[in-house]
């Protein structure tokens, strides 16, 4: 009997010990092997690892029978190496849990089931243990290979009797405690847990992006002049590739910090808006960019190309705001002239607009006009007149034109850093901006009327030969002493004259008159309206013009006080002849 019993015995012992060395035999899946990387390698490097993998097994593109495994393999090793916990984890016990296992991420045991289980993730080939069976009996089996469809071999083996013991006096509690270092039935046996996450039980969703819905697009995203890169998904539909889409949109945005911001849109939570907005994906994630190269208020652009870093950096820089106006430095003249926002002039050797001022144009394009300008020497006379000494430079001028130098030699160590300094003197500048236009409108009220002619600008045109004004005198001029001449004249003319209208206000007297300065130069095509060459041959005229009935008059005789006063007192009188324009006449910015 006892001969019996130890035969019995042995024979267990030596089933155990195959089925350990079987499970110790099978392929350990070693996430730094998978990806091909050093256990020292970097975030990015681990990125780049996955990418490339990802690429050549994903099912889609790869039909080999092997491709789909290998890729379930690579997004489970990247789902560990990604995330730093679960690497640590990793590194120190062989399991992403933190309990202590086979060094080198050997697959553990996990509890829960009346047993244990380990073996390849998502049970996918490898081997599986596992125990079943009521009070008094255990059921142990031992399953191997596989593939995605099956195919399994298993061998087995029962034993019974109560209190966790066997009818040969010994419980597999015993054998496993000796082996392992202890445990109970249905425990994780000294503290092993399996790391493996099956893709049937995964529920897929970007973990590093930020969610999206409704409010959260209305506020942050929609007008706000930012680049977004926006992932919309469905978890059950994307459980597949949805870390490829992720990783590969931080990617590019972690090389456009600063440039862009990222984030995702649950489209089985958020159904409306993803419809609202187009974006409802079918069986794959989608990628969208919320581009303002199209428009001012800024539209959603679907990526369609080849899902890879470089290519969708690339579409998302060429959706960056364009709301800088490239010009050049024979230009410069028509930023000293007023207007409704402040300017900026971005002066640097670059032929096209560099990002970070497209990214500025973005931020700040409802409260500043951008400009930029290529410059090939900075010893420049048009250089020097503006103040600057080294490039890149940044030059402003309020809304009176008031010239500002902002920034001179402008260095920059990240695109990210390089957009916040910026906006902060960007920042500092509106303010300016809005202290002299309080200033100003200040001293219109405590001084109205303090005699100078304004000059005309798109901003005050409404208010001076708008419909509302039934005469305005434009005194146009092609020179800077031309201009003094007419400004002095008409500041002392219009002291004179009782029916004159302070600008900007109203009157009720069909008589009433306002007047302006013109800059003839610049406005060509205002002056068309009246002459077909604009008065190409007259350094200085004076035009009556009457908006309501597309009337004028001009006035191009000898410059004198006194000249002037009876041009103006014929108009009041209509002892002067007027004549139709040949088409509107609109100030252009």
């Amino acid at each position: 009997m006892r001969t019996r019993l130890v035969s019995t015995r042995v024979i267990i012992v030596a089933s155990l010990c195959f089925l350990a060395s079987m499970k110790l035999e099978a392929k350990t899946v070693d996430p730094y092997k998978v990806l091909g990387v050093d256990k020292n390698a970097s975030q990015r490097e681990i990125q780049k690892a996955f990418h490339k993998l990802s690429l050549q097994y994903h099912p889609d593109k790869n039909k080999a029978k092997s491709a789909q495994e290998k890729f379930a393999q690579i997004n489970n090793a990247y789902d560990i190496l990604s995330d730093e916990e679960k690497r640590k984890n990793y590194d120190m016990y062989g399991d992403v849990n933190g309990n202590p296992g086979f060094p080198g991420g050997h697959p553990g045991f996990q509890g829960g089931h009346p047993g244990f289980q380990g073996g390849h993730p998502g049970g996918r080939g490898g081997y599986t243990y596992f125990t079943e069976g009521g009070p008094g009996q255990s059921h142990f089996n031992f399953k191997s290979g596989g593939d995605w469809q099956g195919g399994s071999k298993s061998f087995s083996f029962s034993s019974g009797g109560s209190g966790g013991s066997n009818s040969f006096g010994f419980g597999l509690d015993d054998i496993f405690g000796s082996i392992f270092g202890g445990g109970g039935a249905g425990s994780q046996f000294g503290g092993f847990g399996s790391s493996a996450n099956t893709e049937g039980t995964s529920t897929a969703s970007p973990q590093r992006l930020t969610s999206i819905n409704s409010r959260i697009y209305k506020k942050e995203i929609e007008n706000a002049g930012m680049t977004w890169i926006l992932l919309s998904y469905r978890p059950k539909s994307a459980s597949k590739n949805i870390q490829y889409f992720e990783s590969t949109v931080e990617e590019v945005a972690s090389t456009l910090q600063g440039a862009v911001k990222v984030g995702s849109i649950n489209c089985d939570k958020e159904v409306s808006l993803c419809k609202e907005l187009g974006m409802y994906p079918q069986n794959a994630p989608r990628i969208f960019v919320f581009s303002y190269k199209e428009n001012e208020i800024g539209s959603l652009v679907e990526y369609s190309g080849h899902l890879a870093a470089k290519n969708l950096k690339a579409f998302v820089q060429e959706h960056l705001p364009r709301f800088s106006k490239r010009t050049n430095l024979n230009n410069l003249d028509q930023f000293s002239t007023t207007a409704k926002l402040p300017r900026v002039l971005l002066l640097s050797t670059k032929k096209d607009t560099p990002v970070i001022w497209r990214v500025l144009s973005g931020l700040f394009h409802k409260r500043i006009i951008f400009s930029d300008a290529q410059v090939d020497d900075v010893s420049d006379l048009r250089i020097k007149s503006l103040g600057v000494d080294a490039l890149p430079s940044i030059v402003g001028w309020l809304p009176n034109g008031e010239k500002r130098v902002l920034k001179t030699g402008i260095s920059v160590k990240d695109l990210k850093s390089a957009v916040l300094d910026l906006s902060k003197i960007l920042d500092s500048f509106v303010e300016a901006s809005k202290k002299e236009a309080s200033a100003q409108a200040k001293k219109a009220k405590t001084d109205p009327d303090d005699g100078r002619i304004p000059l005309l600008s798109q901003s005050n045109f409404e208010a001076l030969c708008g419909a509302k004004a039934p005469v305005c005198i434009i005194g146009a001029f092609r020179s800077s002493k031309a201009r003094e001449k007419l400004e002095s004249i008409l500041s002392l003319v219009s002291q004179k004259s009782l029916s004159r209208r302070p600008n900007g206000g109203s009157s009720s007297s069909r008589d009433s008159i306002s007047y302006a300065l013109l800059d003839a130069a610049k406005h060509q095509s205002f002056l068309k309206a009246f002459d077909k060459t604009g008065y190409k041959s007259s350094d200085k005229l004076l035009i009556a013009y009457k908006p309501r009935r597309g009337k004028y008059s001009v006035f191009r005789d000898e410059m004198t006080i006194e000249e002037v006063e009876n041009f103006v007192a014929s108009v009041l009188s209509g002892d002067i002849p007027f004549r139709e324009t040949s088409g509107k006449a609109v100030l252009e910015h």
